[in-house]
């Protein structure tokens, strides 16, 4: 019998209490859920019980109650993975050059490296790869992998360490639909087998197998109950107001248009993509001035290429009959001007950001279009800072780094980073990824108004229909790398 005690888990950070002496216990065939608003210790947790975290207090294993060291493993909410250089110096168009993408180890090398370490047996491996659906990826190479791809990865490498406690940090985020379901069953049967599962989930979105829950409140305190997951969901299941902001600060920000007309901000005419195998097959789009666009799909079906193509991040993008405002590819036009006019945010770009970055810098940068701020920026550019950061409420995180805020927190700091030099093309994948209910709503209604009151064009990703901004009207979808109505 595997049981866990936590014992008054205290975590202080820069003067702050982010958790309260926490006491809560994981007893034989429990599965657990931690819900929560964004910034109230969720992930915290998750890491003081791996060790990971400092924290005052006590976590305690036990097995068949004498003192027990079978391992705690946690999956991360974002994947960190090295070279064949062993450094992590990748770049965010990395995965899209196919000659530079070789620089990362395959899925199978990965998988062997894990094997090896801790001793597990292949058969071990082949089981949680028939499991997780896992070894059609084993020849690509990590960099490559799709949001949902990378997440079945990472849970399969942590099986291979066979704990008795598998902590996850909202594992279904960035899943398609079926994935989602798909993992949610899988997990069931991983729990079947005896291992507990920790997860931090939005609180509408219980697993059906989660047997208890700890709930955080704003304030920091803190409930612990049994439940029953349907019903929990039903209960949870309310909409959530609409967060106020600053209507005429937008306005303000909004209202200076610069950029010269266009008719098309994109039209892909018969367009391929290519590595070990066709990523976009024979696409066809266009997207005309003001237009506001869902693109969908499942995880894997080209999407995150398809952006690429569009945001100047993509060299095949000169294989192919691409225009974006107007101009044709490789007329002439470089990458930053195309990038002027954009403003983009996706799931992984705060891995690329150095570590010593603060929050202000990382919102200037989207001035210029770069991984971090290279210049100095004047006092009007300074302002416009500023005020996009007080739109959405994280003023106060300016001169805090990067790395060392919650997952929502860098969520919004990255989202002012897109919107910061006001463009006329918006691109965003996944935005509400991290973010909370509330923070959710609040940041459809500020990108509603935006693309409304500003005639902003806008390209949006979500795995979930709840999410998309009302503005949107227009919709392509993409199965397999090919356009499907």
């Amino acid at each position: 019998m595997n049981v866990l005690k936590a014992d008054s888990i205290t975590v202080q950070q820069a003067g702050q209490t982010i958790l309260n002496k926490v006491s809560f216990s994981v007893q034989e065939g429990e599965q657990w859920a931690i819900v929560g608003p964004a910034g109230s210790g969720k992930t915290t947790l998750l890491k003081a019980l791996t060790g990971r975290q400092h924290f005052n207090g006590r976590v305690l294993l036990y097995n068949n109650n004498t003192a027990a060291s079978k391992t705690i493993v946690l999956v991360e909410q974002q994947h960190h993975f090295k070279n064949l250089s062993n450094t992590t110096n990748f770049y965010y168009q990395q995965r899209f050059n196919s000659q530079d993408a070789e620089d990362a180890i395959t899925v199978e090398e990965d998988l062997q490296k894990t094997v090896a370490k801790n001793k597990a047996t292949k058969e071990q491996l082949a089981e949680l790869a028939e499991l997780f659906d896992i070894k059609k990826l084993f020849t690509e190479r990590l960099i490559q992998l799709s949001n949902g791809e990378n997440k079945r990865l990472q849970i399969v490498k942590a099986l291979l360490l066979q704990p008795a406690f598998l902590l996850l940090d909202n594992p279904f985020i960035g899943l398609d639909v079926k994935s989602r379901q798909r993992l949610e069953d899988v997990l069931n049967e991983i729990g079947k087998k005896g291992v507990h599962i920790i997860m931090v989930t939005p609180a509408a979105h219980l697993p059906f197998f989660i047997t208890n829950v700890l709930s955080f409140s704003k304030d920091g305190l803190y409930t612990t109950e049994r439940v029953n997951a349907a019903k929990w969901n039903d209960a949870h299941a309310t909409s959530v107001k609409d967060l106020s902001f600053d209507h005429e600060l937008l306005r303000q920000l909004t209202s200076n248009n610069k950029h010269a007309p266009f008719e098309f901000a994109v039209k892909m005419k018969d367009v391929n993509i290519q590595y070990d195998h066709k990523i976009l097959d024979n696409i066809n789009w266009e997207v005309k001035n003001g237009e506001r666009w869902s693109l969908s799909g499942p995880n894997g079906s080209g999407k995150s290429t398809l952006l690429s193509l569009v945001n100047a991040d993509n060299p095949q993008a000169y294989a192919n009959e691409i225009y974006l405002f107007d101009r044709k590819r490789g007329s002439g036009e470089s990458i930053w001007d195309i990038k002027k006019k954009t403003g983009f945010v996706s799931p992984e770009l705060h891995l690329y950001f150095e570590k010593g970055t603060n929050c202000f810098d990382v919102v200037a940068s989207g001035l210029f279009d770069t991984i971090g701020l290279f210049r100095k920026i004047n006092q009007q550019q300074s302002t416009l800072v500023t005020k996009w950061m007080q739109l959405l409420k994280i003023e106060l995180l300016q001169r805090k780094f990067l790395n060392q805020l919650s997952n929502s927190q860098q969520r919004l700091v990255l989202l002012a980073r897109a919107l910061v030099k006001n463009p006329p093309l918006l691109i965003l994948d996944e935005p509400g990824q991290g973010l909370d209910e509330e923070q959710t709503t609040m940041f459809k209604e500020i990108i509603n108004e935006i693309c409304i009151t500003g005639n902003k064009t806008l390209i949006y990703v979500s795995h979930y229909a709840s999410e998309i901004p009302d503005c949107v009207t227009k919709f392509i979808r993409l199965e397999n790398g090919k356009r499907v109505e």
